[in-house]
């Protein structure tokens, strides 16, 4: 005869009603449905852990989980306990590994990253970074559990930015979730960087500098400037005046004190603060920058401290004599004398650079350092500390004529 199997049917399961006390349908292997007085069926596994000890793990109840459910349950809990591993110690770890990676949002891990990145960046850097992500990237993907994001949840946040116009943020802030992705992986919470696979999901951008002039339209530039048709105030022509003679960032000179300035020496010292590579966090440039004035440009500024030497800065805005004028006072300026879109503040520098070189024929060295420029080479910046000031001196004394006779038109 053949033996009566001891496993359980659907039917037998289906129809388990509750007696006055809890009692257990086993299917075998450990496997049975406990059945309550309230009429719960819940699956248990009855099976002794590698110590030895006997221990229960849960399945969950019925219909919720099948009789086959159950089995297969069973069966990868059997696959465990022949692997050396706790069914009960691998699905509690399995519940924390879910809350953990439940937890571990975008946002959550973004903003981590950003605090170790914030005592390496300035002010303005770290106030701009927040306001990008808050703006773009949080509401899109920010609640998100890092470790569950696919492609497609990245590209759409992206897209948005870029389909409103913004085409430069798009491949920046798409930079930036590079590096958050990379700094998950080092923490343990993701495996894969899915930015770094997404080099075409937004529009290829062309190289672009900043507008500027070439040293052939110079006399067309200086003739509007003379005869000032779009109606400027003396400081602003002077200051664009003082673009073409000291090089410095627009910064660099809008916010200039009077206290740096010796007019009687004819001599500008910006303090090394104030410098752009000066304003690192990170292993800042201390060096002085000492900005060689020719006779034209001090003429400029005693003209200039005829109108605003009683205040504290070269060019004071025009509501708070406390404050300077705004970086795009040169930039309007220039537009209203027609220049829109061909120049440019650093436009200034630009011209410099490529009209002293080719035009006078002065060294990129010395014109480098004019523009206080970081040498490129990191072993050659630790040597090098010339400052080749009688170069420079030499160089901005040459007349802007020597520069204008040069011009194809003049």
């Amino acid at each position: 005869m053949t033996k009566k199997s001891d496993a359980l049917t659907a039917l037998q399961v289906k129809n388990a009603k509750p007696k006055e006390k809890p009692y257990k349908l086993f299917d075998g292997g450990g496997l049975y449905l406990e059945v309550a007085p309230t009429g719960s069926r819940i699956w248990r596994l009855k099976y002794r852990q590698l110590n030895g000890k006997e221990n229960r793990l849960s399945f969950g109840p019925y219909p919720e989980i099948t009789l086959q459910e159950a089995r297969e349950r069973r069966l990868e809990a059997r696959k465990l306990l022949l692997n050396g591993v706790d069914p009960a110690k691998y699905r509690d770890d399995a519940k924390r590994r879910a809350v953990e990676q439940a937890a571990n949002t975008f946002e959550k891990i973004a903003r981590e990253w950003y605090a170790t990145k914030v005592p390496t960046w300035s002010a303005r850097t770290a106030k701009n970074m927040i306001q990008r992500l808050e703006a773009d990237i949080f509401p899109e993907i920010g609640s998100r559990p890092i470790d569950e994001l696919k492609h497609r949840d990245i590209i759409i946040a992206l897209r948005k930015i870029e389909e409103r116009g913004a085409a430069e943020i798009a491949h920046r802030l798409k930079a930036v979730c590079s590096k958050i992705f990379s700094y998950a992986i080092q923490c343990g919470l993701t495996d894969r960087n899915l930015v770094v696979d997404m080099k075409d999901v937004l529009k290829t951008r062309r190289a672009s500098h900043f507008a500027a002039i070439d040293a052939d339209e110079l006399p067309a530039f200086l003739g509007s400037l003379e005869r000032n048709e779009a109606r400027m105030f003396q400081p602003t022509r002077i200051a664009l005046r003082l673009m073409l003679l000291v090089f410095v960032r627009t910064s660099e000179l809008i916010e200039t004190p009077w206290s740096e300035i010796n007019l009687e020496k004819c001599e500008w010292i910006i303090p090394w603060q104030r410098m752009k590579r000066g304003k690192l966090t990170v292993n800042p440039d201390t060096t002085n920058h000492h900005v060689c004035l020719s006779r034209q440009a001090c003429d400029l500024l005693r003209e200039l401290h005829a109108i605003t030497g009683g205040g504290k800065y070269l060019f004071p805005n025009q509501r708070d004599h406390k404050r300077p004028i705004s970086n795009n006072t040169i930039l309007v300026a220039l537009e209203r004398m027609g220049y829109k879109g061909r120049m440019t503040g650093h436009g200034f520098r630009a011209l410099a650079m490529s009209t002293i070189k080719e035009r006078l024929g002065y060294r990129h060295e010395v014109v480098d350092r004019q523009l206080a420029h970081a040498p490129k080479d990191k072993v050659a910046s630790a040597y090098d500390r010339a400052q080749f000031l009688a170069e420079r001196s030499k160089m901005s004394k040459r007349p802007l004529s020597d520069v204008l006779s040069s011009a194809s038109y003049c």
